[in-house]
This record gives structure tokens, sequence and C-alpha cells, in this order.
């Protein structure tokens, strides 16, 4: 295969991974614009390797150990907390960016455009349909729908193990899932900021102000708030303990 005909696949692959990858990064999730670029230039490579490395060689049997090659990588995605399974959409969304790296490999441009057009709307338009149909009717037949929270949790550097084991157990419960937990410096230099952001199936604001109030009472935590940002909502509401 000539050199300019090979950059051009492995660039296209890569590019397909990009637009791929930038829904996923904005969303903040686990594999973002560089593992989706990098797992579709990689399908396109191992697709071309088979095609015409080796004389007489099959280049579905390579397609074939590209997916059982993105089982694994998809695995490291999926986690479980408490009785929650998060990255199954990530791990899922890895597979069909695997597809499309071969698709684009094999040059068959029109299915991977396709392919990848019909991942990024599936991943951004099904979003909001699955979050509209997770609304429930409370005992009083008023509607509750999903929420996001964020949980900022303020200890001392020493304590910051401490603050983290505590904020897994505090939010270890159905129907809550940790989607991220990231550490930064706080206004002291020996203080330690620590943000939990977390989904609820069921928006339960009472449930969440008795969680952070228990974690406020532990002697290592300095300060511990909750906040909230609702589908209908444009701005977060903040609540300190």
């Amino acid at each position: 295969m000539p050199a300019l005909e090979l950059l051009g696949r492995v660039g296209f692959a890569t590019l397909l991974g990009i637009v791929i990858g930038m829904e996923r990064q904005r969303r903040s999730r686990l594999a973002g614009l560089q593992t989706m670029a990098l797992v579709s230039m990689g399908s396109a490579l191992f697709l071309i390797l088979g095609a015409y490395a080796f004389e007489g060689s099959d280049p579905t049997r390579v397609a074939a150990q590209i997916v059982s090659g993105i089982g694994f990588l998809g695995a490291g995605v999926i986690m479980k907390q408490g009785l929650s399974v998060t990255g199954l959409n990530t791990a899922a969304t890895l597979w069909a960016t695997a597809a499309v790296g071969a698709l684009a490999g094999a040059w068959l441009w029109r299915e991977a455009v396709a392919a990848a057009a019909i991942i990024v709307a599936a991943n951004g338009l099904l979003h909001s349909v699955g979050r509209r149909m997770d609304r429930v009717k409370s005992r009083t037949g008023r509607e509750v729908s999903p929420a996001d929270y964020a949980l900022d949790v303020t200890c001392g550097a020493a304590a910051e193990a401490q603050a983290r084991a505590l904020i897994l157990r505090t939010v270890a419960r159905p129907g809550l899932t940790l989607k991220s937990m990231l550490s930064t410096v706080g206004a002291a230099p020996d203080e330690i900021r620590l943000r939990a952001e977390l989904s609820a199936d069921v928006r339960d604001d009472k449930a969440l102000e008795e969680a952070v109030a228990g974690i406020g009472l532990q002697p290592e935590i300095r300060s511990a708030r909750w906040s909230i940002h609702h589908e209908a909502a444009a701005d977060w509401l903040g609540r300190d303990r």
C-alpha cells in the first residue's frame, strides 16, 4: 500500500475517533477524546496490517481479534460502586468506535462516516430521551425526575484518604451513582478540596442533606456542601454544612 494512502486511511480513522470522543469528553466520561481517537486509529492499523502485510491473510480474522481486544479495554472502564454499575455506555462506545476504525481502515468511508454520525447522535439524543423516560411518579402523584449532584468536602491534607473513604461510604446506596471524584488544593496550603459528582435516579434533596450533615460532623472534615443541577434549571443551588 502506498504511504500516502496509508496515512489517509489512518488519519481518516483518527478524525472519526476524535469526533466521537468530543461528545464523550464534553460529558466528562472516563474514555474521552484521546481514547476514542486511539481506539479508532488502532483498529484501522490492525485491519490494514492483516489485509496487506501478509500475503493470503484473512482480514476478517483480524477484525474478530479487534473485537476481542476491545472487550478487555471496555472491561477496564466498567466500575461497580455499591449497587450501581457505571461505564457500560462508555464501554459500548469504545466497541462501536473500534468498528468505525475498522471501516475506515478498509476504506469503506461512507459506512464509516454514517456509523460515526449514528454513534454521536445516539449518545447525545438518547441520553436526553433516557433521562426523560426515567421520570417516575411519587406516592403523591407528583412527577419526580433524575438529578445530578455535586458534593464538595474540605479537609486537611493528612485526612484526604479518610475523607475519600467517608464520601464513598456515604454515596454507596441504591439509586445513587458516583460519576467522578476530583481532588484540588484548597485556600490554605494544607487544605484539600474533594468534589464528587453524583447522579441520582430520583431527586431527593432531603436524603442528600442528611448525608452531607453526617459528613460535616466528622472531626477530620472542615466543611461539606452539596449542589444540584436539574435538567430544567440553569443555575446551581448550594447548601452548606
